[in-house]
């Protein structure tokens, strides 16, 4: 039987928000999300993708129909407000059932429904059915790293200004090897930090850690969000974030690349931006303690 763990609602939100060529979302064994609560608030309002849990005849949950549960990556399940493990209610309920099948952790969202739709309203629905095409395009928000307060996102995102509005985002770091992100391009009054980054052999992004952490340490410090971008948010966006994360958290390289990688899946610093962070380890932590030769890593 798996085992069942909390699942914070930003974490919810960044299985929701995964992206490849498409929205994750798409693929069939990559999330079972189960709505726990009463048919009739799920048909009201629900989180987007999310299926009803269907009750027997003795009202025990069964498990969703058309889906297999042992081959999911992820399943999570919410109800109304469950906020611990040891609350017997819907969600832990449908968890039970889930996790007899399930072969990974069934997570159980913290605050539930009212807690999750608090915190992104945006992403609430009364849609129930989904074709394949409109999984692959249902629009991706930025990941958060740290919850309402830094993001991390693609170029297409930073000049959404509905991703801008929805996320209350309130400066941008685009990190591009192009022009300039121009606030002119955002409908808003964002604070934009433009960093040019050469397309070069050996691109330089060491010089720039300091302002960028400088920059985003100033504005989170003024209750402003914060979205770092680049052209395709994997590489120099993730190494800023990176940065930011062993300078302001102290992390080690290997500690801040795992509280990235969690956030979102597919970022990968290339390997010039990795030696720098590397160089960035032993100026924040007084030593290189991450083996960056390691293939794993």
């Amino acid at each position: 039987m798996a085992e069942l763990v909390m699942c914070e609602p930003f974490e919810l939100y960044n299985l929701l928000n995964q992206r490849s060529c498409v929205s994750r979302l798409a693929e069939i064994n990559y999330l079972c999300l189960i709505d726990a609560r009463e048919t009739q608030d799920y048909r009201m309002n629900h989180i987007i993708t999310a299926k009803n849990g269907k009750l027997d005849s003795e009202g025990r949950f069964l498990l969703p129909e058309a889906v297999e549960v042992d081959s999911m990556r992820h399943v999570v399940v919410y109800d109304s407000n469950t906020s611990c493990l040891e609350e017997h209610g819907r969600a832990a309920e449908c968890a039970q059932v889930l996790a007899e099948a399930s072969l990974y952790p069934v997570q159980i969202v913290r605050g539930g429904f009212q807690r999750f739709s608090a915190l992104y309203p945006f992403l609430r629905t009364e849609k129930i059915i989904y074709t394949i095409t409109e999984l692959e395009n249902l629009k991706t928000y930025p990941v958060e790293v740290l919850a309402g307060l830094l993001y991390m996102g693609d170029q297409k995102q930073g000049t959404d200004s509905s991703v801008l509005k929805d996320l209350k985002i309130s400066s941008v770091i685009s990190i591009s090897q192009s022009g300039p992100l121009e606030s002119r391009s955002i409908t808003g009054n964002q604070t934009i930090l433009n960093i040019p980054v050469a397309d070069s052999e050996v691109p330089d992004l060491y010089s720039c850690f300091e302002r960028i952490c400088g920059f985003i340490g100033t504005q989170l410090n003024m209750g402003s969000r914060v979205l770092i971008v680049s052209r395709q948010g994997r590489s120099r966006c993730s190494a800023a974030t990176i940065a930011f994360l062993m300078h302001h958290l102290k992390y080690t390289l290997e500690e801040a690349w795992k509280c990235v990688l969690k956030c979102k899946s597919n970022t990968r610093p290339n390997r010039v931006f990795l030696q720098q962070l590397s160089d960035w380890e032993l100026h924040t932590v007084g030593t290189k303690v991450t083996d960056i030769s390691d293939p794993y890593f």
